[in-house]
């Protein structure tokens, strides 16, 4: 152990860290590769907040680092707001330890004098953003590390607009987190300015999720869905907002109902898994459901399956999911002549490029943003002249209109069985909707290839991969010229054929994106929240009938595989 980090692990035998804290570093220090990790580097609070393991030390997630993360947050709050009376919004999920960091949290904020409330159990991470205008607060906080493994927890920021924070505050508030050192850390909580808050809360946000989600159509007592929260969150509130919008017949997976941070029952809390949603899927066969959805942990993210041309289940992709909910949206306003030219939808560089064809055939505008929900909100409060209709990522998330200002998978829950009942009302299914979109407007296919890198030697390993590309951008793959790369970290797009290039005007980021003549696309990039290297692959063709999809899909899956091939995956 070299003296640096000798000096990290001394730092936290002593006050202000606790008796408690130092008899975890006395065991931890039995074991000096996990040591190292656990000191190595401070756990970076990035541009939306930290996620990392539990446990003692600066790179872990405890009440220290969370307590200099918010100490660092009060200081700023109240150069920003001045003299401003300043409230705070705290919500969890069902991680372990959720609750309790929480409270330490509501402590330090009180400390320092700032009005807290604390959600009194656990809460969906879209109520929380519903919330903070709710009760017109500064700044949320949600404890969560959404789908990662058990060890995992996290801290995201939120803004007065109900968003996560964005420039500039992202920069201003981690350069004065940075300048705080844990002596500076208020813990000595002032009760009287701690509230907690449930029920009248939760109703409003239900009013408002059915007020988004709900449209207007008869059969929904018809509609058989099955649902799972994987043991998180969404028990509060989807089968809430599913019965008060008039859904009688949800059937809960009982065994992944309950709140656990351990994740008994699935390796993954993960809808992007399909092991996920086994028991879901048997039940859903036993009872001859139409639809099955299942929730992240802190309910920010949905995946679905539906039947498709053969009756059987399907899980569908983030990609294929959004197409339909955004087409469904986009009938839906323009049945009811709201479109004047005065709406947007959203998506991301790396999800499917069928969203920008459907604007474009709906006279709408099409904004695309860096990965990360927190862009899509921004663009909301950005262009406040301009409705926003809806939008996704290919991760799984969506929202509905702009009462909310991240992912939700309340809304979206609700908006996916409203899609799936005008369907049966129809004799289509959801899917038989997809492959209408697919025909209208390009049949597409995305594929997402993740690799796991560990630890310091696996961030090296993901950095190494990445100036791989970046310094050696391929010029053909698969058979198939590149005419275009895009490097985010540069800001720069370069056109291969044409020898010229322009500036991107996204703001900087560590991906890549490299477009063949075919029009097929590949987006690398690190995870933000893993510690994962993302392949991303998209393709498309021309589809005539609808007849011809099994065909062409197969047609798509191939054009994949040669293109992985071609890269070398």
């Amino acid at each position: 152990m070299n003296n640096a980090l000798s000096a990290r692990v001394e730092e936290w035998s002593r006050p202000p860290f606790d008796k408690e804290t130092t008899n975890q570093l006395k065991v931890l220090k039995q074991n000096p590769e996990q040591l190292e990790d656990a000191f190595y580097k401070d756990l970076e609070f990035g541009t939306g907040g930290m996620r990392g393991v539990m446990g003692v030390g600066t790179n872990r997630i405890n009440p220290y680092t969370l307590g200099k993360s918010t100490q660092g947050l009060c200081d700023y709050l109240k150069i920003f707001f001045e003299k401003e009376p300043l409230k705070v919004v705290i919500a969890y999920d069902c991680r372990n330890n959720s609750k309790s960091l929480a409270i330490k949290v509501a402590e330090v904020f009180s400390a320092n004098d700032i009005k807290v409330f604390i959600f009194s159990d656990l809460r969906t991470t879209p109520e929380l953003s519903f919330t903070l205008k709710h009760l017109e607060a500064n700044c949320g906080i949600v404890l969560t590390a959404s789908h990662n493994p058990p060890e995992y927890n996290g801290y995201k920021v939120y803004w007065k607009d109900g968003g996560q924070i964005v420039p500039p505050q992202d920069k201003q508030i981690i350069k004065q987190i940075n300048k705080t050192e844990f002596c500076d850390i208020q813990f000595n909580a002032k009760e009287e300015l701690i509230e907690w808050i449930d029920k009248d809360v939760d109703q409003a946000f239900f009013d408002k999720s059915v007020e988004l989600g709900r449209f207007d159509q008869s059969g929904r007592e018809k509609f058989k869905i099955v649902f799972t929260p994987l043991h998180g969150t969404s028990i509060t509130a989807i089968p809430q907002v599913l019965n008060q919008a008039g859904y009688s017949d949800v059937h809960l997976v009982e065994a992944q109902s309950s709140p656990d941070g351990n994740f008994p029952t699935v390796k993954s809390p993960n809808p992007e898994e399909p092991e996920a949603f086994k028991m879901a899927l048997d039940l859903a066969k036993d009872i001859g459901a139409d639809m099955v959805v299942g929730t992240d942990p802190d309910s920010d993210r949905l995946g679905i399956a539906v039947r498709d041309q053969n009756k059987d289940f399907r899980l569908l992709n983030g990609n294929q999911t959004m197409v339909v909910m955004t087409y469904f949206l986009l009938e839906q306003w323009k049945k009811n002549k709201r479109l004047d030219g005065k709406q947007f939808i959203a998506s991301t560089i790396v999800s499917t490029p069928i969203i920008q064809k459907m604007a474009q055939a709906y006279g709408v505008r099409y904004m695309e943003t860096l990965t990360g929900f927190k862009w899509i909100g921004k663009l909301i409060k950005d262009f406040p002249s301009l409705e926003f209709i809806g939008g996704g990522e290919e991760s799984f998330g969506y929202l509905v209109g702009d009462a909310i200002r991240d992912k939700d998978a309340v809304t979206a829950t609700l908006l996916a069985c409203e899609v799936g009942t005008y369907a049966k009302n129809k004799n289509q299914s959801f899917y038989e909707i997809l492959v209408e979109c697919y025909r209208k407007f390009g049949a597409y296919k995305e594929k997402l290839i993740s690799f796991t890198q560990k630890g310091r030697e696996g961030a090296s390993k993901i950095k190494a991969i990445m100036e791989g590309y970046r310094n050696n951008p391929p010029k053909e793959i698969g058979g198939v010229r590149v005419y275009r790369s895009e490097d985010y970290l540069k800001s720069e797009r370069v056109f291969l054929l044409e020898n010229r290039s322009e500036r991107i005007s996204l703001p900087e980021a560590d991906v890549l994106i490299f477009l063949l003549e075919d029009h097929s696309k590949i987006a690398i990039r690190p995870s933000g929240t893993e510690p994962k290297i993302k392949f991303y692959f998209s393709v498309n063709d021309t589809l005539n009938k609808n007849e011809d999809w099994e065909f062409m899909e197969l047609r798509l899956d191939g054009k994949i595989e040669t293109i992985m091939k071609g890269i070398g995956l």
